[in-house]
């Protein structure tokens, strides 16, 4: 089993206007914020699926969190067993007729997550282990809240295995007591010392505001094969539909197009690297997501972020979301679940890709 080293893993970035944390950790092989190559990114992921495995093979209900660690908690629970159920929890608005349990998560941005708990009682209940998955646990704040939460509507949960993985773990001494003291336990990659980063001499300045550009040479299929892992999916029926969405790019793509990006968009990340990894094995091809997280940009040697721009979202368009690091591309293939293409997120992206070379453009409703 590959073992990784801080330094392939972790970045420090500086928030954007935050005053509860001012940095921000970076994985240079998550797939969220920098283009990296799918099969690199899927290696890392696999990886913790397969130290899970082999310790809780029989678990049954795989919980990823929005947005960073969607894709994570998908392999995570695909390296377990086709049968797992994965179900991310969302920031998303969804019909009254849905039921969800909210709760905060802590040093965010984006205070307000919920989980879908329609039949969660049910997918409980076939489980003797739960594995919660995040990217990074610093103090596990997030990871105590939703279980607190969970165990007031569901008692049940008591008497199971709750087992809580991430890529990094940074928890002190102290915060570990207080989950063993309730029974949670922990796995990841890379257990690092907790600390606080100190990002004052570094100067950032705002992601840029970017104009629209027109979008009439922009490609737009509609396929909608992806069923929505925020209201839970079997695993194996999921990974098989991103697959599809493979399948009908392969079909889209010429010959002389070998410099590919896959992009996904904020919650929608796993799509992008399947898809991607598919694309890889012939074909020069980096992946990434849109985000949430407002990063500083900074030319300061060793710093991750060195370009942004402000973009409309897809799923709302009086949110802003942001992209990252990018480069010249032959071609942009962009893969969102949102319910349709909103026009001003599509000519916002396009503007910004643009700005790089990249003019033939594609957007992928899955």
């Amino acid at each position: 089993m590959k073992k990784y080293e801080v330094g392939e893993i972790l970045k420090v970035a500086k928030r954007f206007n935050n005053k509860k944390r001012n940095y921000l950790l970076v994985n240079p092989l998550q797939g969220k914020h920098l283009p990296v190559s799918p099969q690199k990114s899927l290696e890392m992921m696999r990886t913790l699926g397969q130290k899970l495995s082999a310790k809780f093979f029989d678990s049954r209900l795989v919980i990823g969190f929005a947005e960073t660690a969607t894709a994570i908690g998908a392999v995570v629970a695909s390296e377990i067993s086709a049968e797992t159920f994965y179900l991310q929890t969302t920031r998303e608005n969804f019909s009254a007729d849905k039921i969800f349990i909210e709760f905060l998560e802590e040093h965010s941005h984006a205070a307000e997550q919920k989980i879908f708990a329609d039949f969660l009682r049910e997918k409980i209940s076939a489980t003797p282990t739960i594995i919660f998955v995040d990217d990074e646990i610093s103090t596990g704040k997030t990871l105590l809240n939703i279980i607190r939460q969970l165990k007031k509507n569901f008692p049940e949960l008591a008497d199971k295995k709750i087992v809580c993985a991430s890529i990094i773990n940074r928890l002190t001494d102290e915060n570990k007591k207080i989950f063993a003291d309730e029974n949670i336990f922990f796995e990841s990659l890379l257990e690092i010392p907790e600390k606080i980063f100190d990002m004052s001499d570094v100067e950032i300045f705002e992601p840029k505001e970017i104009n629209f550009a027109n979008t009439d040479d922009i490609i737009f299929v509609e396929e909608k094969i992806l069923s929505n892992p925020r209201l839970g999916v079997k695993i194996s029926d999921y990974m098989s539909e991103c697959k599809k969405v493979g399948e009908v790019v392969k079909n889209i793509l010429s010959d002389d197009e070998k410099n590919i990006l896959v992009l996904g968009t904020e919650e929608c990340m796993l799509p992008a690297i399947i898809v991607g990894e598919m694309l890889e094995k012939n074909l020069n091809v980096v992946t990434h997501s849109t985000t949430r997280s407002p990063i500083g940009i900074s030319a300061q040697k060793n710093y991750p972020i060195h370009e942004g721009y402000k973009l409309k979202s897809f799923y709302d368009e009086n949110r802003t979301t942001f992209i990252y690091n990018l480069q010249k591309y032959d071609i942009a293939i962009i893969l969102t679940d949102a319910e349709k293409f909103l026009d001003a997120a599509v000519k916002n992206l396009v503007a910004a890709l643009k700005i790089h070379g990249c003019e033939k453009i594609i957007f992928v409703r899955c």
